[in-house]
This record gives C-alpha cells, sequence and structure tokens, in this order.
C-alpha cells in the first residue's frame, strides 16, 4: 500500500506559494499565534489563530483550532468556525481569521472572526481594485461567536493574502513590500509592524493562477 504523500508535498504542486513569520511576546517560549496552510480534495485552506492572552494557555487553544482546521479542511468555513467553537469550549478562546482557495473554480472565500487581520492584495492594480479588505465580526471562538458570513473573491494571477495578528500594526498594509517573495513579504512586515507588547504573526499566501 502506498502512503499518503505530507502536505508539504502537496502544497508544492498547487498553485500557491507561502511564508509565514511569527515571534513569542517577551522570553515566553510558546506563542499563541499559529497558522494552518493545508491542502484539501481542491482547495487550500490557509488559518491564522491568535489564542487569547500569551503562554501556554494561548498556545493550546490555537493548537486546538489548527487540530480543527487540519483534520475538516475541505468542509465549509461555517462548518469549521463551529467545529472550532466546540474545541475550544474548555479553554481560553480564539480569535482567527481563515480563507479557503477553490482551486478548480480561481477563488477564495473568507471569514474572520475576532482581531486577525486579512487583506487581499490584487495583482492587477486596477483602480479601484488594489486591495480587499476583511470584513471582521466580534467574538471569541470558543466563548462567543457572531452570525457567520463569509465573502467570496475571484482571484487573478499574482494576487496575495496576508493574515496579521494584533501583533502587527494594523497599517501594516499601507506599504506592503507585495512585489517581494512570500517569505520575504511576511518577515518584512513582521519586523516593520511587529509590537513588542504581544505575540505577532503573518501569514502571506500569492495564488499562481494555474488551475488544478
Amino acid at each position: 500500500m502506498t502512503s499518503a504523500a505530507p502536505a508539504s508535498t502537496l502544497l508544492s504542486r498547487l498553485p500557491i506559494a507561502w511564508g509565514v513569520s511569527s515571534k513569542a511576546f517577551g522570553m515566553a517560549k510558546e506563542t499563541g499565534d499559529l497558522h494552518v496552510v493545508v491542502p484539501g480534495a481542491e482547495t487550500v485552506l490557509v488559518a491564522a489563530i491568535d489564542g487569547l492572552g500569551h503562554g501556554r494557555e494561548a498556545a493550546l487553544a490555537a493548537r486546538a483550532a489548527a487540530s480543527v482546521l487540519e483534520r475538516y479542511c475541505d468542509e465549509p468555513l461555517i462548518e469549521l468556525i463551529r467545529r472550532c467553537h466546540e474545541a475550544l469550549r474548555r479553554t481560553r478562546g480564539a480569535v482567527l481569521s481563515m480563507a479557503s482557495f477553490d482551486l478548480r473554480a480561481g477563488t477564495m472565500t473568507w471569514l474572520g472572526i475576532g482581531n486577525v487581520e486579512g487583506v487581499l492584495f490584487r495583482a492587477d492594480g486596477s483602480p479601484g481594485r488594489r486591495k480587499d479588505t476583511l470584513m471582521l465580526r466580534g467574538g471569541v471562538v470558543g466563548y462567543q461567536i457572531p452570525s457567520l458570513r463569509p465573502a467570496e473573491h475571484q482571484l487573478g494571477g499574482g494576487d496575495l493574502l496576508v493574515f496579521a495578528t494584533d501583533g502587527i500594526r494594523t497599517n501594516f498594509s499601507a506599504r506592503a513590500p507585495v512585489e517581494l517573495a512570500v517569505q520575504e513579504i511576511a518577515d518584512a512586515i513582521l519586523a516593520r509592524h511587529g509590537k513588542a507588547t504581544d505575540d505577532a504573526m503573518v501569514v502571506a499566501v500569492r495564488y499562481l493562477g494555474q488551475p488544478l
């Protein structure tokens, strides 16, 4: 019997490129900011998770959410939020933003609860369509979640998604170095806009445009 290919190998064959950069608060050994980039059958799920607070308890909440997302990555975003909500009830809870890339349709559907910023930078740079911003809904996954309304966007080759937790200053998108490679983008945003008072993480994902 042939074993399944690891997620990293599957991702390398898909029309996306991604990078992540993060740091823990102060001298903490664990961070409550975690990312998920996992391939499904015809999708790629990307998420940025921020467990409330700092240290071990925040990390436990974030890991619980990440485990759910990795296991059920093919499910609709609303169902994923509901599963995370149940899994996090005995934790501090978390805020998170996530996006599902439909690789056949060339679309991205995203959803955010809390204060993990999401920006979609448009490669075409046409007037009025330089970027789209994720509409965030108030709440804490594991404690109280709002009514959920995912939004869908058609993608073009080169479009760039950036998620940033609240350890990143919210003006990061004004001069984001979107022309760089994805890992360099994540590193640069963290270096330029990361706060010294919180965990921080940046996830950058570029859609390359080739269909499956």
